[in-house]
């Protein structure tokens, strides 16, 4: 009888959830939290660097280098201009968040590479907002499941 019954609310709850993923709540709800997170990505770069301070010429400027393992200083702003989102529907229904840093340095700044160390700004975005974007989805998506 238990069994039964487990299996039947299984079965309501997930046909309650999939009127609420046909309801586009959850593309709405990964439209925010890829935003939440790209924002976060951009500051990072935009706060300025924690590093050595020199001038650089061509054009002539000065320019505060970000230290190891702190996001990478905004210099001429490229690296903030490449960072774009994309939120996409599968066919069968998943709902996927994708944020996109098309300059060409992107992943030795990540990463780091022989010569330098990583200067990460995308996977501690995704960490900043992890507990902010589960909460969101608990509240909107998940409440009335």
């Amino acid at each position: 009888m238990s069994i039964d019954l487990k299996i039947t609310n299984l079965k309501a709850f997930n046909k309650k959830l999939e009127k609420r993923l046909q309801d586009n709540k959850v593309k709405e709800y990964v439209t925010r939290g890829t935003m939440m997170v790209q924002n976060t990505a951009k500051e990072s770069i935009l706060r300025g660097g924690t590093g050595i301070t020199y001038e650089k010429y061509e054009p002539r400027r000065t320019h505060t280098a970000s230290a190891p393992n702190q996001p990478p200083a905004s210099d001429t702003g490229f690296l903030v201009s490449q960072i774009t989102m994309n939120v996409d529907v599968k066919t069968n229904g998943t709902v996927v968040g994708q944020i996109i840093s098309a300059a060409p340095y992107s992943a030795a700044l990540e990463f780091g590479t022989t010569q330098m160390t990583e200067r990460p700004f995308m996977q501690p975005a995704l960490e900043k907002n992890r507990r902010k974007i589960e909460r969101m989805f608990k509240k909107g998506v998940l409440k009335w499941v």
